[in-house]
């Protein structure tokens, strides 16, 4: 009898430690992320599927938990340049800029918009002050993303962009191609 009551007690004592370690393992889990970052990572894993606008709802989510969550507004402004509503995308990156205006990632970002909004100066300026501010900018997509996403040929960058619209502002007006929807189209579009 006293054997029984000693395995009893062992099983559930086994059973309510692991209880316990798995519940503040759990608890440490989301004590590590702040308001909005889980909206956020899910945004993030909506834009990687390519769901853009159930990503904007959860980038919002993410911002009215945490009207500063740069990350957030960053991808909230990657979602509208997918969902081609560009105004939408620089009052989001705008924002980013305001809450951190030293990340030379965000302003590389508003250049593409200007860029998409065919405003190439101003295109310029951003991927300019961008490099300036963090010249890995220029290194583009991750070979492992690269792997990751099946991109087999090395997407153009920042730089590459700038240079391209610098050489064609050289050239006379009627002989500028400052797009090519062709290739711009077959970009794929990644979310860190």
């Amino acid at each position: 009898m006293s054997d029984d009551r000693t395995y009893r007690f062992l099983k559930w004592g086994a059973i309510l430690s692991v209880v316990f370690v798995l519940g503040w393992m759990a608890i440490d889990y989301y004590r590590a992320f702040g308001p909005g970052d889980v909206a956020y990572i899910d945004g993030n894993s909506l834009f990687k599927d390519g769901d853009y606008e159930r990503a904007v709802e959860y980038y919002l989510r993410a911002i009215e938990e945490s009207p500063e969550h740069v990350g957030a507004w960053h991808s909230l402004a990657n979602a509208y340049v997918q969902l081609k509503d560009y105004d939408r995308a620089l009052t989001a990156i705008e924002r980013a800029i305001q809450l951190k205006p030293d990340f030379g990632g965000l302003y590389a970002i508003r250049g593409i918009i200007y860029d998409h909004m065919g405003k190439y100066r101003r295109a310029i300026a951003d991927y300019e002050k961008s490099l300036r501010m963090d010249p890995k900018v220029s290194d583009g997509m991750h070979w492992l993303d690269r792997l990751l996403y099946n991109v087999q040929e090395r997407p153009p960058t920042v730089k590459d962009r700038m240079l391209y619209l610098k050489a064609q502002f050289r050239l006379p007006p009627e002989k500028r191609v400052l797009r090519k929807p062709e290739v711009d189209e077959a970009q794929r579009p990644y979310e860190q």
